[in-house]
């Protein structure tokens, strides 16, 4: 079992940065990866980004490649979201997942609460 808990989230104003950690208690790296999702009012979670352990193999949603950046610490068990040049669009709020190395959601049993995430323009 492994519970995520997200922090980080806040508001900013659109060109601005935020990072994002998801906090694991228990065996985060026994899954094979983590990722983030997003899902703003009245739209469906979207996958933001993922890395796999073994080799942190990366891959990042089509809306957010060359400004968000994830990344892990091992010795920490956590994972982050470094997100930049951020856009109203961004406005969400951002869950961890952990499981497969996938983009979509149904690979990941575990997740977190998630952290809202608001941008104002």
């Amino acid at each position: 079992q492994v519970q995520l808990v997200e922090s980080g989230g806040g508001l900013v104003q659109a060109g601005g940065s935020l990072r994002l950690t998801c906090a694991a208690a228990g065996r985060l790296f026994s899954s094979k990866s983590a990722g983030w999702f997003r899902q703003a009012p009245g739209k469906e979670r979207e996958f933001v980004a993922a890395i796999r352990w073994r080799d942190d193999a990366i891959v990042y949603g089509d809306s957010v490649k060359d400004r968000f950046t994830i990344s892990r610490d091992s010795a920490r068990n956590a994972v982050y979201l470094q997100m930049n040049s951020l856009q109203v669009d961004d406005t969400a709020v951002y869950y961890c997942a952990a499981g497969a190395f996938s983009v979509y959601r149904a690979y990941y049993p575990f997740w977190g609460q998630g952290t809202q995430v608001t941008v104002s323009a």
